[in-house]
């Protein structure tokens, strides 16, 4: 059985991939907090996606368990070790302007559209199919081959970390939700929240901020912002400096005068946080603007702060925390959620990806002066610990080598500034399934995988899980 042609394997199961594949991309499994029950803690939409993944593995023929009604996993084969795929089946949030129903996938010129295509309901439906052609040859095995989804991996990973509580660790593994080659490294990834809440102070200022709005989640580049501002003192001369701003920014946006208020809003492009620099801020595009006039009490810290230290330096280098390594490249700060009124006062809600050789508690602790220079505290912080597998390892080496094997090219290493589940698993990194070259639009409008490219993944993956089962 050695010279299987997996390709031809997958070839035979082109069309039954399709039919599941677009099943489960038609659950708009967005997590939804207001409508979360105990069965359902990420809201009803991503449990049904739950559900269809372990339900779809049961009616193959797989072990199935479900966990907390978080993560579940199929199974098969038999032995004391444990090879696995992580996948997850949480999308973000739709956004804005698409060219169609985002939750109604079609395949147009060899791309399916739809969210969750790239990111990562195709590379995790991929790893379940690569999984499901080897235990349909029936092929010898001497470790177990389990493929586990999580649902809420967009926003925290509460899942695998559940999952993990009372499931073994694989013995190695590895994440179908990245690029290819191989990524052996992953930076940490931290939230924190700086919040300005000095109370409202008199004096004379240009204007009353009363709210403002940006983001919704850390990991993402917001891509609107809208302020609602109270007694503008010459609203010509306000609205005449965001003409000029816009024109300056080339950003759309509008304002809105209504009564004594003015709403005013602006629209950027999103991206995922890992590179900011791929998006516009819009929040902080308006903070900048926001700027330029005066303000006092907690609006004058949370505008001004933003301004100085967090507008156009995704790098933290007015911070004082610029850092690099060779493994895994600079420092990134993204801030993903920007929130102001006049009862809570600001916050902005930051998320740096940082090296592998760094450290985020102290990088924390450099950067409070400044913070307490503007009445700001730090009032939420989470942080999660860099991923690094050596390039003599076994997993690495068998993946570069099927890799290689698969697709010709030589299968080097990468670092992210992305956080996948490997960063869970004692020994796991993240494997495709965005090939080199190809364009990511994952966390996009309009996003889409390249058909072919996902039959590629399969037979890759199947090499791969058979290779590090034998």
């Amino acid at each position: 059985m050695s010279t299987i042609n997996w390709q031809e394997e997958v070839e035979k199961r082109r069309e039954d991939f399709k039919r599941d594949l677009f099943a489960i991309l038609s659950i708009p499994s967005v997590r939804d907090d207001s409508k979360a029950t105990e069965d359902a803690p990420f809201g009803p939409d991503v449990k049904k996606a739950l559900d269809f993944a372990l339900e779809l593995a049961a009616k193959d023929g797989f072990t199935t368990k479900e966990v907390g009604n978080v993560a579940g996993h199929a199974e098969f084969g038999q032995g004391e070790e444990l090879v696995a795929a992580l996948g997850h089946v949480d999308v973000v949030p739709v956004g804005d302007d698409w060219s169609h129903d985002p939750f109604d996938p079609i395949l147009k010129d060899g791309k399916v559209f739809a969210r969750g295509s790239a990111d990562d309901k195709g590379p995790a439906m991929a790893a379940y199919y690569a999984m499901k052609i080897i235990k349909e040859l029936d092929l010898p095995l001497s470790r177990r081959v389990r493929m586990i989804y999580g649902s809420d991996e967009e926003s925290g990973m509460s899942c695998v970390e559940r999952y993990f509580e009372t499931e073994e660790q694989p013995t190695m593994g590895f994440v179908p939700d990245a690029e290819f080659p191989i990524i052996h490294a992953e930076k940490g990834i931290s939230e924190l929240d700086i919040s300005f809440k000095d109370g409202e102070k008199e004096g004379n200022a240009d204007f009353r901020l009363i709210s403002f709005e940006s983001g919704a989640r850390y990991n993402m580049v917001p891509d609107h912002a809208k302020a609602v501002l109270e007694n503008v003192k010459d609203f010509d001369i306000f609205s005449k400096k965001f003409a000029a701003y816009q024109k300056e920014t080339k950003l759309a946006g509008e304002l809105v005068e209504s009564g004594n208020t003015v709403t005013i809003s602006m629209v950027g492009k999103a991206a995922h946080a890992m590179e900011p620099n791929n998006g516009i801020n819009a929040g902080l595009h308006l903070v900048a603007f926001l700027g330029k006039f005066t303000q006092t009490g907690a609006a004058s810290d949370f505008i001004t702060f933003g301004k100085d230290y967090l507008y156009g330096d995704s790098r933290a280098m007015k911070l004082g925390i610029r850092y690099e390594d060779d493994e895994s490249g600079e420092l990134t700060m993204n801030v993903g959620v920007i929130r102001y009124s006049v009862d809570a006062g600001g916050r902005f809600g930051l998320n740096f990806r940082y090296p592998v050789t760094a450290n985020m508690d102290q990088l924390k602790l450099k950067m409070e002066t400044v913070v307490n220079e503007y009445n700001g505290q730090y009032t939420h912080y989470d942080d999660s610990k860099p991923l690094f597998v050596p390039k003599d390892h076994p997993l690495i080496q068998t993946l570069q080598e099927v890799y290689t094997n698969q697709t010709g090219e030589e299968a080097t290493l990468l670092a992210i500034g992305g956080g996948t589940y490997a960063r869970h698993m004692e020994t796991g990194v993240a494997f495709g399934a965005l090939f080199p070259g190809r364009e990511d639009t994952m966390h996009q409008k309009d996003e889409f995988a390249y058909f072919d490219d996902l039959i590629k993944t399969i037979a890759i993956y199947a090499e791969a899980l058979y290779k590090l089962a034998k």
